[in-house]
């Protein structure tokens, strides 16, 4: 059986060193905002603020008085990133050796200061990995009731493919969003679909407050006129645009702002038009569909 995961997810990237550097205080305070708008998933992995954003949240847990079987926690591993906090790492690379995904696992809960992962994410794909070195470590993290469920986080799907020749694989998170929909059209989330394989997608918004271009800038025309006639907002509506494919794609949003987190919850309940749906990526192509 699945975890059950909210439908909007907290990405915890920016909470830390990496964007925002919430103190615990402030932490605890968005966590409980988080949940009071039914946002109870958050999504982590251990590289992030160089190793050091988990132990932030962690520290911030620990004092928030939050039922741990009330929330889940996602982590990802494999990632050998290059800053100050692994010196030994002359390149960035990737390590998916089975005593490697053990040891990272249990780090990540000691910092976490919890006892189980809900969800373990293979961060990259490799292509050095062995499906069977990942299984070793999977089925001993499993029997010791360290992670629940398994998946994956950028992987094409026979990258996919080869992991689930030995391990059951529940999640995939991906980049996807209005302006980068290419995993509509590769087969990334056909594959999904046919595999019973969730969807979650990291960078919901794509770059449409990011970058000014003739693609954002056609977009953006068309959400003025969409956001008076469904009465929502621009991100709003760009998420409940994702969430309209059949593949069920729960969005990872990043942002720290209450009001931003409670706009997200509300895109939930948007049903777009066919019609404006299509509307909407004719936009971000910059050309009609076939």
């Amino acid at each position: 059986m699945k975890t059950k995961f909210s439908k909007i997810i907290q990405g915890c990237m920016t909470w830390g060193a990496w964007g925002k550097q919430l103190d615990a205080t402030q932490m605890i305070d968005l966590m409980h905002h988080c949940i009071s708008q039914g946002v109870t998933t958050f999504d982590h992995a251990d590289i992030y603020g160089d190793y050091s954003t988990e132990a932030d949240f962690g520290t911030a847990f620990a004092k928030a008085n939050i039922d741990r079987s009330t929330i889940q926690l996602i982590s990802k591993c494999g990632i050998q990133y290059t800053g100050k906090a692994r010196p030994e790492n002359r390149v960035k690379h990737y390590e998916y050796t089975s005593n490697y995904i053990i040891w990272s696992v249990e780090r990540s809960l000691k910092l976490l200061q919890t006892e189980y992962l809900d969800l373990l994410l293979l961060h990259r794909p490799s292509p050095l990995m062995q499906a069977e070195e990942v299984q070793k470590a999977i089925e001993q993290l499993k029997a010791a009731g360290k992670i629940l469920d398994f998946g994956v986080s950028n992987f094409t799907p026979s990258q996919t493919d080869l992991i689930t020749r030995t391990s059951i694989v529940t999640v995939n998170q991906i980049e996807f969003s209005l302006t980068q929909h290419s995993a509509m059209h590769n087969g990334s989330l056909d594959h999904m679909q046919i595999n019973g394989i969730t969807p979650m997608s990291w960078s919901p918004l794509g770059s449409i407050f990011r970058d000014d271009t003739p693609q954002t800038q056609r977009v953006k025309k068309l959400l003025e006129t969409l956001t008076e006639k469904y009465n929502a907002t621009e991100d709003q509506l760009l998420l409940a645009w994702i969430m309209q494919h059949p593949s069920g794609v729960n969005p990872v949003i990043g942002t720290t702002s209450k009001d931003r987190i409670t706009n997200a919850v509300k895109a939930i309940d948007i049903t777009l038009e066919i019609q404006d749906w299509f509307a909407l990526l004719i936009e971000s192509q910059g050309h009609k569909v076939p």
